[in-house]
């Protein structure tokens, strides 16, 4: 099986939505995508894009992407994060996702990152057997941080009140 990986366009964002919600139900979060096809169409294809997105297409049909953005670390340089790399659930273990994992590192390299970045689930075993299989590093003792919009609001409502 070859598929086609190829840098999306605008008028692939309705079908990376699709794959973004199977992942998210695979996560067991099915509820938790508020992203749109319109956000994701303004904020990857505009004059100032926020991130690339991959796709593997099959007979015209896209069947899995990866979804990266640069960022910077302040000990190595220019990074890339892998924020997303979802194959439909009816191709995994084809070697798609292998595919675009390929096609994100070549990236990386082409654009002089210094590492990738990526957070996995830790049940998610097959995952972290191919990411151990392809020689990355998972390191278990950083954990993962972050604030919702709700957070964000509330920590600078009480900020502003102790002010």
């Amino acid at each position: 099986m070859n598929p086609l990986i190829r840098k999306a366009s605008a008028e692939d964002m309705p079908q990376v939505l699709e794959l973004i919600e199977e992942l998210a139900a695979f996560e067991n979060e099915p509820d938790a995508v508020n992203v749109t096809v319109e956000v994701l169409q303004k904020e990857g294809f505009g004059d100032s894009p926020l991130f690339t997105c991959f796709v593997a297409e099959m007979d015209s049909e896209i069947v899995g992407m990866a979804l990266v953005y640069f960022r910077f670390s302040t000990w190595k340089g220019r990074a890339l994060h892998l924020e997303d790399l979802v194959v439909k659930e009816s191709m995994r273990g084809s070697g798609i996702g292998e595919a675009l994992y390929a096609r994100v590192m070549k990236y990386a390299k082409d654009n002089h990152c210094k590492r990738v970045n990526w957070v996995v689930l830790d049940w998610n075993e097959g995952a972290i057997k191919f990411y151990e299989r392809s020689g990355a590093h998972i390191d278990k003792s950083w954990w993962h941080v972050g604030m919702n919009e709700e957070g964000i609001r509330n920590y600078l409502k009480a900020k502003d009140n102790s002010n």
